[in-house]
């Protein structure tokens, strides 16, 4: 890889390190964290219950006042109503002091009423205060006991940090940018590795989402210094260790060469290795439909712990190429919902690939052992013609005359 997939990497795993020792610090110190809001909002509701106790008592104070001033008034009615000159001012004095008296009623009724929230208002006071004190010693006793884990675990998380701003200070601002944003999208896992789930074959997927890679992506990552994509996930891929060129690209063994001995009468070869299979492939759109369903009917077969089969597909009566899935209807049907999926029309065709057929049972089959010149040349015909000649027939039929 480049300098800066390199780069970036190395950036990704400090960031890893970085985000699992700021995991372990907020694990540590969450029952703290839990214990602190707690004791907060039992603060806050005991402030709200004291003030809301305060406005209780300071309206009854008021009603009391009230009754004073009205008992009050009612006396001085009395005192009036006793030097009353007749009997109509004795009446009319008697009149207002009733009408005085149920006003002061209703006052008292009130007042009671008021006095009852107070009592109530301060009990919950007294509750919310006790169960606060209990709050805060089991927060104490929280804080000392983690208060040496969280140090530990503060002092690594503050160690780390540097080296991640090192290896970010690294990467070009492009490849940052790119690498912050995906990391903020799925939680730090900004880059993936890539697989290649058979060695046999140069298939590549994408470690995170697990989907098809086109067959060039390890020869872009290792010989170039451009930021490769996932197209599904879109995450940052790279190259992972255990990937080396020597397995991930297949390499071809190299022809065994002939070698021939010449006896008297015979001749003896190495029969030459079979050619590579080259397996066609569809390009463009439906190269990717034809990827995608293969990528998602392996992992089913994977997930069902079948081996994948390899298949024919034909795509409106020719031959796209030759895919692996779990089944032939299985791949059939995803192929053709990714069809729908793209909107893509056609008639695609799953087949299984027939077993290869034997080597004719002939006998020279069997030997090993291919004829000689002179029994592939002519054979001698009894009865030749005069004059001594004989003639050769070779497999064209055309005789050629031999001294």
């Amino acid at each position: 890889m480049g300098p800066t997939n390199i780069a970036l990497v190395k950036l990704f795993k400090a960031d890893q390190a970085f985000r699992a020792a700021q995991a372990r610090l907020d694990a540590a110190a969450r029952h703290v964290r839990v214990q602190d809001r707690r004791v907060a909002e039992l603060s806050e509701k005991l402030k709200l219950a004291q003030t809301q106790l305060k406005e209780q008592q300071a309206k009854a104070g008021q009603h009391d006042l009230d009754l004073k001033s009205r008992d009050a008034h009612i006396e001085r009615l009395r005192t009036q109503q006793q030097t009353a000159k007749n009997n109509k001012e004795y009446q009319a004095f008697l009149v207002e002091i009733n009408t005085a008296k149920v006003d002061r009623n209703k006052i008292e009724d009130e007042a009671m009423k008021v006095l009852e929230a107070v009592e109530r208002q301060q009990n919950e006071v007294g509750t919310m205060q006790a169960q606060l004190d209990g709050e805060r010693k089991k927060l104490e006793t929280l804080q000392s006991e983690s208060g040496e884990t969280v140090k530990r675990l503060t002092s690594e998380v503050d160690s780390l940090r540097p080296a991640r701003e090192q290896a970010a200070a690294a990467v070009p601002p492009k490849g940052r940018d790119a690498f912050d944003r995906l990391a903020e999208r799925y939680e730090g896992e900004a880059m993936s590795a890539i697989g290649k789930p058979d060695r046999r074959r140069e298939e590549y997927i994408c470690g995170a989402c697990n989907m098809s890679l086109v067959a060039d992506v390890y020869n872009k990552l290792h010989s170039r210094d451009d930021l490769v994509f996932c197209p599904s996930c879109r995450r940052i891929l790279y190259i992972p260790e255990d990937l080396p060129p020597e397995t991930a690209i297949n390499t071809k063994p190299a022809s065994s060469s002939r070698r021939s001995t010449k006896a008297s009468g015979s001749t003896s070869s190495t029969p030459e290795a079979p050619p590579p299979i080259i397996e066609q492939r569809a390009k463009g759109r439906w190269g990717q439909i034809l990827d995608a369903a293969q990528g998602e009917s392996v992992r089913a077969a994977v997930d069902a712990g079948n081996e994948p089969v390899s298949l024919r597909v034909n795509i409106n009566g020719e031959l796209a190429g030759f895919y692996k899935g779990k089944t032939r209807e299985h791949l059939e049907r995803v192929i053709r919902y990714r069809m729908q999926e793209a909107k893509v029309e056609g008639d695609a065709d799953v087949l299984e690939v027939p077993p290869e057929s034997d080597e004719s049972n002939s006998p020279d089959a069997q030997s090993g052992e291919p004829q000689s010149a002179e029994n592939q040349g002519a054979e001698t015909q009894p009865g030749a013609a005069e004059g001594g000649e004989t003639h050769a027939q070779p497999q064209d039929g055309v005789s050629i005359p031999q001294a």
